[in-house]
């Protein structure tokens, strides 16, 4: 099965292509950071200006406009759609199950204050245990599960104040 990549420019625009739509690209690299680009019978120069590795967002330069290109792949999505994107993390309210499961074990209290990092709980899903934890600081505000419980996905599990 081919990956899936989504594309956004300038956070306006959204493409999705996969591997093959990648593969079949016509484009030729002529110095470490230009590519000349065959669209449509269309001629292109392409210049990468600048990257950020870390989540694959770009600085691109086609003829004379500049575009932020951010590239996301399978994982990416699955963990935006789960609400445990990069960017979103640190305003995060409400922790939701990522699977549907079993809580084994809870580890905070309400009122209580936990670090970013440290663990909530404990799900139980498809026979491996899968330690949630907490995504930034904060309060917590209301815990919505007790152990025992088996939840669905998306349910909401820990609400922060």
């Amino acid at each position: 099965m081919s990956q899936r990549f989504k594309v956004s420019v300038n956070e306006t625009y959204e493409f999705s292509f996969s591997e093959e739509d990648l593969v079949s690209l016509d484009a030729l690299q002529t110095s470490s950071t230009k590519y000349h680009v065959l669209k449509e019978g269309r001629s292109f120069a392409v210049e990468v200006i600048s990257n950020t590795f870390h989540d694959r967002t770009y600085l691109i330069k086609v003829k004379n406009e500049t575009y932020e290109v951010t590239l996301k792949n399978e994982l990416d999505q699955q963990i935006a759609e789960m609400g445990f994107s990069l960017g979103s993390t640190k305003n995060i309210s409400n922790i939701m199950a990522p699977m549907p499961g079993l809580i084994l074990d809870i580890n905070v209290k309400e009122g209580e204050l936990v670090a970013e990092d440290s663990p909530l709980l404990i799900l139980e899903a498809m026979k491996m245990e899968n330690i949630i934890t907490s995504p930034r600081e904060g309060v917590i505000k209301s815990i919505a599960v007790k152990k025992g419980d088996t939840v669905d996905k998306k349910q909401l599990l820990i609400s922060y104040e």
